[in-house]
């Protein structure tokens, strides 16, 4: 199956030169592009992309609020792409917020043109993209700022409707571990893990590991600097 992309970025150098890239891939397809976040709102509305690249910075309305948008339509609007989320800074706030928000991953423009391509395809098979040690480090850092105490209070109620297993699943994934490594951990077949992932999402009204992964620190499941690099 062919891989929908647009491209929403400011530079068309920027948008050029990734159209190019991707579309030279036999699995995807880009069916459009935008120089800010408003056109990729309604580029994407119109082409029902699986991927939507989105900058973070851009005149008009930002990555950001475009996020928002695609991730939580309004009533009516059925279709709710991947949002990847393309930055220069690997600490940024609005990177943050978009992946409160629902967005599967950030990639840094200046990344090699095989990891544009691989994420794009992680992201449209539905696996979140979390760069390991860049993502975990930005979500660990504000989350540790932003949340209340009665906002964490509330969080960590939600935490109760988990079993021991599911909560020992969170935190692994909040400490960066894939599920192969979180069966090996603890002793268990793979399918078993994605069995409790999926129920932890569920329970928790998460959409994606990367929601996962904030929920985890903003109750206090795990904190900054005890889930490694």
């Amino acid at each position: 199956m062919t891989i929908r992309v647009i491209i929403v970025d400011d530079q068309a150098m920027v948008r050029a030169g990734f159209a190019a890239l991707l579309s030279a891939q036999s699995d995807i397809d880009v069916v459009g592009e935008a120089a800010d976040g408003r056109q990729g709102v309604e580029v994407s509305r119109h082409q029902h992309p699986d991927v939507v690249l989105m900058d973070v910075r851009m005149p008009e309305m930002d990555g950001l609020a475009a996020a928002r948008e695609l991730l939580s339509p309004p009533v009516g609007v059925v279709h709710r792409p991947k949002v990847l989320m393309l930055t220069t800074f690997d600490v940024d706030d609005y990177v943050y917020e978009a992946l409160r928000a629902g967005a599967s991953g950030f990639l840094l423009k200046d990344a090699p043109p095989a990891d544009l391509i691989a994420a794009v395809r992680v992201v449209a098979a539905g696996d979140a993209l979390l760069a390991p040690s860049v993502t975990r480090r930005l979500i660990a850092d504000f989350a540790a700022q932003r949340p209340s105490v009665v906002t964490r209070g509330k969080q960590a109620l939600r935490l109760n409707g988990l079993t021991p297993r599911e909560s020992e699943v969170l935190e692994l994934i909040a400490r960066g571990l894939s599920n192969q490594e979180i069966a090996e951990r603890l002793v268990l077949a793979e399918q078993t893990v994605k069995t409790h992932i999926g129920r932890v999402l569920a329970k928790l009204d998460l959409r994606d590991r990367a929601q996962a992964v904030i929920f985890a620190y903003e109750s206090g499941l795990v904190t900054p600097g005890d889930a490694g690099t």
